[in-house]
């Protein structure tokens, strides 16, 4: 099958659907929850909701994929049905069963991006599967940072609902561009079918996927404490209003896109792009320890375009990588097990920083922040070893 200009398009444009639809009420849903007057335990509970269905749900569906490859294309489409879904039931419902049931079913979403990941890798040779991944966490990044721009902007003209009514309707866009997506196997013909245990052991005996994934989880985990966290939280204590919040996330997300587009279009040797993680977990360590030293908006933007570009080569390289470790028969549930695992960064990230915020002070959220940074460096810095041995 020959894979167009058009298809890549497509298929990008229905990614670029899936994240909007997720996340397009984050940066007010916690407030959102706050105004229809949820206690702080019942919002954590729902906010950490959806990284723990993702944890759950991405392994077991990679194994199933890779067992019934035919239901990989099926499974991306359902995503776009639940996130419909998700979008409808907070629409219409704002009692904490409800709501935790519309937030339960956005991870399931998520977790189908496991199917997107390997349906995107097959489209191109695995020798540029650093580039596929590079444009496909652009394709990520830039949804978010549309999100961020504009889900404020639209409760403040059109209410509460309505960014969650915009969910639905890119939803349903995407559902439609899902449904003429291409797909491609080039490894049919070299498929073993497996018993679900050889799954499973064969996946942990996987040689580099756990410090992989370990440094994935890692840089979810530090995004998810800062920019996703408590960085407007900080920012706020400097004085910085939700006007100037904007230029604090575009300060973060334009070069946080910038990093994603050059891993998309440069091609890089896999020691040079262990090296360039291991660079950029550091930097974003340094950066991290400085944040409690900015005094305004200019200074702490200035570190957190660092971080955002730092940050915004770790993911897509990791995501390459761990895409070329599978044998054929197992190709998804490699993804599944490293999406699963990185998806523990979610919530782990936010609810320790909000231990040690809770227990010591806010500016000590970053100092945690860059530790954690330190050891995915640390790690990177095993693999670079571990290359070294190998050739």
């Amino acid at each position: 099958m020959t894979i167009t200009r058009l298809d890549h398009i497509l298929f990008l444009a229905s990614v670029f659907c899936f994240w909007l639809a997720t996340y397009i009420y984050v940066p007010i849903f916690s407030l959102y929850l706050e105004q229809i007057s949820f206690p702080y335990a019942a919002i954590g509970i729902i906010l950490g909701s959806y990284g723990v269905l993702q944890v759950a749900l991405r392994f077991p569906l990679g194994m199933l994929s890779d067992r019934l490859r035919s239901i990989r294309k099926g499974l991306y489409v359902s995503g776009f049905v639940i996130a419909a879904i998700s979008g409808l039931i907070l629409v219409f419902f704002d009692s904490f069963v409800m709501v935790l049931i519309g937030r339960l079913l956005s991870g399931v979403t998520a977790a189908m991006w496991v199917m997107a990941t390997i349906l995107y890798a097959q489209y191109v040779h695995q020798d540029q599967a650093g580039k596929a991944m590079g444009a496909m966490q652009l394709f990520t990044v830039l949804p978010q940072f549309a999100s961020m721009l504009t889900a404020g902007l639209l409760v403040e003209s059109f209410g509460w609902l309505s960014p969650f009514w915009v969910g639905v309707i890119v939803s349903i866009i995407g559902l439609v561009l899902s449904l003429f997506v291409k797909v491609v196997d080039h490894d049919a013909t070299q498929v073993q079918t497996l018993q679900a245990h050889e799954y499973f052991t064969r996946t942990l005996k996987t040689k580099s996927l756990m410090p992989l994934a370990t440094i994935a989880l890692i840089t979810h985990g530090v995004m998810f404490i800062s920019i996703f966290g408590f960085t407007p939280n900080y920012a706020a204590t400097l004085g910085i209003n939700e006007q100037q919040m904007v230029l604090l996330m575009t300060a973060f997300f334009l070069p946080h896109a910038l990093s994603s587009l050059m891993v998309a279009t440069i091609q890089l040797t896999k020691k040079v792009e262990l090296i360039i993680v291991m660079s950029s977990l550091f930097l974003s360590a340094i950066a991290f320890l400085t944040v409690p030293l900015s005094t305004g908006l200019l200074s702490i933007s200035i570190i957190h375009a660092i971080i955002g570009l730092a940050l915004g080569f770790v993911l897509p390289i990791c995501l390459s990588q761990a895409a070329t470790l599978a044998p054929p028969s197992m190709k998804t549930t490699i993804m599944g097990f490293y999406q699963s695992y990185y998806a523990a960064g979610i919530f782990l990230g936010p609810w320790l920083a909000g231990l040690i915020a809770e227990h010591y002070s806010l500016p000590a959220v970053f100092v945690f922040a860059s530790f954690t940074a330190v050891v995915g460096g640390i790690l990177t810095i095993y693999l670079i070893v571990q290359s070294k041995q190998n050739t």
